[in-house]
């Protein structure tokens, strides 16, 4: 874990309603002490320092698609272990964070305020890009818990609208966590280390950085670059399918800044990055 950029901020900004961008690993290995995923460990372990202590946790998974931005209401939402061929242990996980119907309310209201159709789902479990990272970071299970979907379009436009739909929740003390990973290439984690897939991993992370550390960038221009994600040096080698990149155009759509603080880190043998506003 390496910070690489801590924008100066006024006093007692980001002090409430943080909002965050996280890799959560290759399935369950980080709970399971995968020396691969060290450096992500350490990093997860950590973030609460960063942050104030949330009343309630919000998390964007690349993990689930829908036709229409969803969350999951029930009261105390089951785990969905949508991981396969991972060892037995991994199937007996438990994260009992209970659910937050009226969290859930709110998220559908916003969105709805803006003129975007939503829905509900009180049957969804929290699946492995909210139970992994969060058993690591607060592993108490106490926070209450809500997740919501990605739409299935993948259109990073609508990604970024839905955000900006839902940035009245900075007023509250909420945490927004963004979970995917800026790489996401499953076959080049397993292959043989070059020098040409190591210059590509790097090149669209210094794109994404470089994209949302710039203060001289206005938020249109910004806005417009994440749109056009696919033009960014290798982009489709570094998410041949991009739902693991879209959590963080919410993300940016919530917070419609620069990232506040910026960090680095080495995963599977190649590196990503996480972004808080």
């Amino acid at each position: 874990m390496r910070k690489i950029f801590d924008r100066a901020v006024k006093r007692g900004e980001g002090r409430v309603g943080s909002v965050i961008y996280i890799p959560h690993g290759g399935g369950p290995w980080p709970l399971l002490g995968d020396p691969r995923h060290r450096d992500l460990i350490d990093f997860l372990t950590k973030i609460p320092s960063f942050l104030v202590k949330p009343s309630a946790i919000l998390v964007i998974s690349g993990h689930w698609e829908e036709e229409l931005p969803t969350v999951n209401s029930g009261t105390a939402p089951p785990l969905f272990y949508d991981y396969y061929g991972f060892p037995e242990e991994s199937y007996r996980i438990t994260y009992p964070a209970p659910g937050d119907p009226s969290l859930a309310d709110a998220v559908v209201g916003l969105l709805e305020q803006d003129g975007i159709e939503a829905g509900y789902d009180d049957q969804r479990g929290f699946d492995h890009g909210v139970f992994v990272p969060l058993k690591i970071m607060y592993p108490e299970a106490t926070i209450p818990c809500v997740q919501l979907s990605l739409v299935n379009s993948l259109n990073p436009a609508e990604h970024i609208r839905i955000g900006r739909a839902l940035s009245a929740l900075r007023e509250e003390n909420l945490l927004i966590i963004g979970s995917g990973a800026s790489f996401h290439n499953l076959r080049a984690f397993h292959e043989e280390p070059s020098e040409e897939a190591q210059m590509r991993n790097e090149s669209f992370e210094k794109w994404l950085i470089d994209t949302l550390s710039d203060e001289q960038l206005s938020e249109k221009e910004r806005a417009r670059i994440l749109e056009e994600w696919e033009s960014a040096p290798a982009a489709r080698y570094c998410h041949p399918r991009e739902e693991h990149l879209l959590p963080l155009h919410v993300c940016y759509g919530i917070g419609s800044a620069a990232a506040r603080q910026i960090y680095e880190i080495e995963m599977m043998g190649k590196k990503t990055s996480s972004y808080i506003w």
